[in-house]
């Protein structure tokens, strides 16, 4: 496909141009004469004459030779104008705001497709149509307003809402954000988000091309397409933040496992944007906050030094950083004491460094400078000020600016007075700067870039994995849930500890295993799929008594076919899942094991295979990290062992696509072990 017509067109019509800026074929137009074009611009309108001071053809027919057409007319000339158009005028490139497509009705579908096949016959490209438009640093041929500040180096966006693509632009405006480009591609008939994924990644240039990509999507229609591109634009050494809409649709659906009843398209998205390295954001406010960071120079750690005017909004920073994983280490006293000696009395130099509201710009500047040359055990420097009415924010300002240039140090501005301080504020943005006026929202911004992980992207780690035996145990398993042996066996060839068990419906077999592996053991029914819930699994049996009590109960229970019998083993229960998902592949989950998993959800996703890196990253974004980690003189888990077991899982599931679910719940942990205990396998072939 073909973009230089629309990137860079050495002409331009709009048809359906207006002079009322309040519609669409009249708010491109004025943004088109009162921006960066400066080449041959044609308006069509049928009364002729005038139009915003530019002269009108009456008809498509009296144009000359033209790239790139603008098209805001209704739905039902769309195909006719395009056609004549791209036959008669040379037109290689069609931007459509026109609506009633696909969105609308079967009609408009077909419409749509209609107008995409009368494009492709005639070679050209075309975005749209239900969209507001795209810009450059060439061209704002958009009908949305305002305009951002362009710059070369700038954000690209994606934006599959064009209302959507103009709050995002005016949030990030706010912080002081610039843009190389921004397309909306409405219904994206003929150019999706992966088309232009893999324009700007066939285009990219180290040197010259812009490095922050910010998404809004809608849907993703070709998860293959999506990855490579975005993984391979993030391996040149761009970043991409994403917000994925329309993913809270539940798996809660009637499910046949654990990860079946918790899986969701979500699932599916948190785990394609980890694989690609995507930075994955919820708002508006938080992509734009993550790109401004993003601007800045890279933070090499999790240390911050805080320089501040006021206390609150250092603690405020503090306690989000904290949230964030992200550390404010305490400064020596021998090096506080020296700090202390340049700053006014009252201030306090600890860490969060407090220059008191009357501190002035210098104070701050020597603050920064002994951070930076001094305070060795930091990587960036946040910095707090504000106009409390006792200061020269103006001269503080152009310090803070000199030194954000000069520190080796990434520096992060939260300037807070956005009406008491509002003029300096706009200067220090105008002079390319971007303003954290929340410290909440730079905290959460930047735990998110130093959470980040690189594309794992056909990467499978090597590691030991019988995989023709598992090849051979799939191609002789049956479809539906897979008997215990079976599992057995396919964990044996990838590698994953297993607890002794038996699976039998004779009581005499399960007592004398019980006396082979040493009571106490665990006894559970197998066939109902939620055990607990039916009071199918027993703790503590001790006796050979108890067990064969235990045993007639347990086959009475409906559905139950055996018992299984395990050593009692004590530790902390983990779970991991899988489901496959026909455009994705499969969706691995892990969290917390046991009744919780469906009770507090607190699970994390990855695409198969997984790397190591990834397996860990999932585990570290749970909010029961903690207790992996160990917490109030609690050991921690085997960490090592959890993210070998899942990436040995993921390898499994990439050579088995027949197994569509898949559960270990629980899995024990200790310091030492961990053991998968209980396991479902469903097959469908």
């Amino acid at each position: 496909m073909i973009y230089e017509q629309l990137i860079n067109p050495k002409s331009i019509v709009v048809v359906g141009a207006s002079d009322n800026i309040l519609k669409p074929g009249g708010s491109v137009l004025h943004n088109l004469t009162t921006g960066t074009f400066d080449k041959d611009l044609y308006v069509v309108n049928a009364r002729g004459g005038s139009i915003q001071n530019t002269k009108a053809y009456v008809s498509i027919e009296d144009i000359p030779q033209t790239d790139l057409a603008i098209i805001s007319v209704p739905a039902n000339q769309c195909l006719q104008t395009v056609e004549y158009l791209a036959k008669k005028k040379g037109v290689k490139a069609f931007i459509v705001f026109s609506a009633g497509f696909s969105e609308e009705s079967e009609d408009g579908a077909k419409l749509e497709k209609d107008l995409v096949d009368i494009v492709n016959k005639a070679g050209a490209i075309m975005i749209g149509p239900n969209c507001s438009g795209y810009f450059n640093t060439k061209h704002q041929s958009i009908f949305t307003r305002p305009i951002p500040n362009l710059d070369p180096q700038g954000v690209d966006i994606i934006s599959s809402s064009g209302g959507t693509i103009t709050y995002i632009i005016e949030s990030a405006m706010r912080i002081g954000l610039r843009f190389n480009s921004a397309w909306s591609i409405g219904n994206a008939a003929q150019v999706g988000v992966e088309d232009i994924l893999e324009f700007l990644d066939n285009e990219f240039d180290p040197e010259s091309s812009p490095k922050i990509k910010l998404l809004y999507l809608e849907k993703i229609a070709d998860p293959d397409r999506f990855l490579n591109h975005s993984a391979s634009l993030i391996r040149k050494g761009c970043k991409i933040a994403a917000i994925k809409s329309g993913s809270s649709s539940s798996g809660s659906r009637a499910a046949s496992s654990h990860t079946g009843a918790i899986a969701s398209s979500d699932s599916a998205v948190e785990a394609l944007f980890r694989k690609a390295g995507i930075i994955r954001c919820y708002s508006r406010e938080e992509l734009a906050n993550v790109a401004a960071v993003l601007t800045l120079k890279e933070i090499k750690g999790r240390n911050l030094a805080i320089i501040t005017q006021a206390g609150g909004p250092a603690v405020i920073l503090t306690d989000a950083l904290s949230k964030g994983n992200i550390d404010v280490p305490e400064m020596n006293k021998e090096l506080a004491a020296e700090l202390k000696k340049h700053l006014l009395p009252g201030a306090a130099v600890s860490n969060p460094i407090d220059i008191i509201g009357t501190g002035t710009g210098e104070h701050m500047a020597t603050c920064i400078d002994f951070c930076e040359k001094r305070f060795k055990e930091i990587d960036g420097i946040a910095v707090i000020y504000g106009n409390p009415g006792v200061s020269n924010v103006a001269e503080a300002y152009e310090i803070l600016d000199q030194k954000i240039k000069t520190c080796k140090l990434p520096i992060y501005p939260i300037l807070p007075s956005v009406i008491a301080a509002s003029q300096e504020m706009d200067n220090f943005v105008k002079k390319g700067h971007v303003n954290f006026t929340d410290e909440y929202a730079l905290a959460n911004a930047l735990s998110k870039v130093v959470s980040w992980t690189p594309p794992s992207v056909g990467k499978m780690e090597d590691i030991k994995i019988d995989i023709p035996r598992i090849r051979n145990i799939i191609d002789n398993a049956s479809d539906g849930y897979i008997d215990s042996d079976t599992i057995r066996k396919l964990f044996d060839a990838a590698g994953i500890p297993q607890v002794q068990e038996l699976v039998t419906n004779n009581k005499e077999e399960a007592i004398s295993f019980a006396n082979k592996i040493d009571y106490p053991i665990v006894a559970k029914c197998v066939g109902p799929v939620h055990k607990s819930d039916v009071g199918g699994v027993v703790l503590n049996i001790r006796s050979d008594d108890h067990l064969a009590l235990e045993f007639d109960r347990l086959m009475k229970i409906p559905e139950t076919t055996e018992v299984m019998i395990q050593p009692m083993l004590s530790g902390q229960e983990l779970f991991i899942g899988a489901k496959y998902e026909s455009k994705y592949g499969h969706i691995v989950l892990c969290g917390l094991g046991g009744i919780f998993v469906e009770i507090l959800k607190d699970v994390a996703s990855g695409l198969a295979p997984l790397s190591f890196n990834e397996a860990s990253s999932m585990i570290r974004s749970l909010r029961a990290y903690k207790i992996i980690q160990g917490t109030r003189g609690q050991k921690g888990l085997n960490e090592r062992l959890f993210t070998e077991i899942i990436v040995r899982l993921s390898i499994l599931l990439r050579f088995a696509t027949e197994i569509k679910e898949m559960d270990i719940n629980p899995l024990l942990a200790n310091e030492d072990k961990v053991i998968a205990v209980d396991a479902r396998i469903r097959i469908e072939k």
